[in-house]
């Protein structure tokens, strides 16, 4: 039986060498990796370990190109095991391990979040073209994803992996984005609580298909029921990781609401409508709207790479390296 240090530079174990071998296929697992036989108080690399000199091997060959997307190796034995072991989701350490990441690669994390952030920004003032968008955002932010895990698990990233969903992938990822913004959306529609729910609890869908390359929908159900489980936890943690955004749409939102509805009662006062007047009144609204709206980007931009590095690391608790199921 074994320890190991995990991406996330937690203890794990203790595990027997056939579900390090497992994770060592999986990618979850390197020969960089410290592992440590029970018992003897040593920590060393994987590579020096003889009986993963072979697993580590197979990792290293150039895999055969894919014809399509793939699922993990034992999906079924590896989604088991999930379910089976206690979840959890520290927010206090989810937030402090992204600061402390998002200072160590800044560049790097900074610059593929204002990429995507960019491309949206643009997309959002051409309403056709955003639709299009908006059904591809998954693909998009799958890519982004995969840099933020890369870096977190000590893999090279570079900011030109956020078009990795572009690829066979892409069908996966963009049916992922869609439907979890589509079913969440008509979950709000309908009733704030559900909607909530379903935002919550499909928030590592995407992540999940880019990650351990799953079908859609068995990420979306496997995202579903683990996050269920911790779900006030990964609620706590997306509030405390937005909030600067949060905070700021709200001041805008309520600044623009009070302006119009005092724009209204001018209009309602006046009795017959002046169109000059309108006019003013309409361009007021944009003057105070427009750099509002700008803010609110702008505090998006500075806020993403924090947000997403504090929820990969959720994520990480969630489905990363995790001690076997007791017997």
């Amino acid at each position: 039986m074994y320890k190991i240090i995990g991406g996330d530079q937690k203890q794990y174990g203790p595990v027997s060498a056939d579900d390090l071998r497992r994770w060592i296929r999986e990618g979850r697992l390197n020969g960089q990796s410290f592992a440590q036989l029970e018992g003897s108080g040593d920590w060393k690399p994987l590579a020096v370990f003889p009986e993963f000199a072979e697993a580590l091997r197979a990792q290293a060959a150039p895999p055969p190109p894919p014809s399509g997307p793939m699922l993990p190796a034992n999906l079924a034995d590896w989604r088991a095991q999930l379910l089976a072991t206690p979840s959890a989701v520290p927010i206090g350490r989810c937030l402090s391990l992204s600061w402390k990441l998002l200072t160590a690669n800044f560049g790097l994390l900074f610059g593929a979040t204002a990429l995507v952030w960019l491309i949206e920004a643009i997309f959002q003032r051409i309403p056709l073209i955003y639709l299009v968008y908006w059904v591809m955002q998954g693909v998009l932010y799958g890519g982004l994803y995969l840099v933020f895990l890369k870096r977190i698990r000590g893999q090279p990233a570079a900011v030109g992996d956020v078009f990795e969903g572009f690829s066979s992938l892409f069908p996966q990822l963009l049916l992922a984005g869609l439907l979890t913004s589509l079913l969440s959306g008509i979950g709000f529609a309908f009733c704030f609580v559900p909607g909530l729910y379903l935002l919550v609890a499909w928030i590592f869908s995407i992540p999940l298909v880019a990650d351990k390359q799953m079908e859609f929908w068995s990420a979306m159900e496997l995202s579903r029921k683990m996050v269920t489980r911790v779900w006030f936890e990964v609620l706590g943690l997306a509030l405390l990781a937005f909030l600067p955004v949060i905070l700021v749409n709200v001041f805008a939102t309520v600044k623009i609401s009070f302006l119009v509805f005092s724009v209204m009662q001018d209009m309602i006062r006046a009795g017959s409508p002046d169109p000059g007047r309108i006019f003013h009144m309409v361009m007021d609204v944009v003057k105070i709207g427009l750099p509002l709206w700008l803010v609110t980007k702008i505090v998006l931009l500075l806020n993403l790479p924090f947000a997403i590095g504090a929820l990969m690391y959720g994520y990480e608790n969630l489905f990363g390296p995790r001690p076997a199921p007791a017997a």
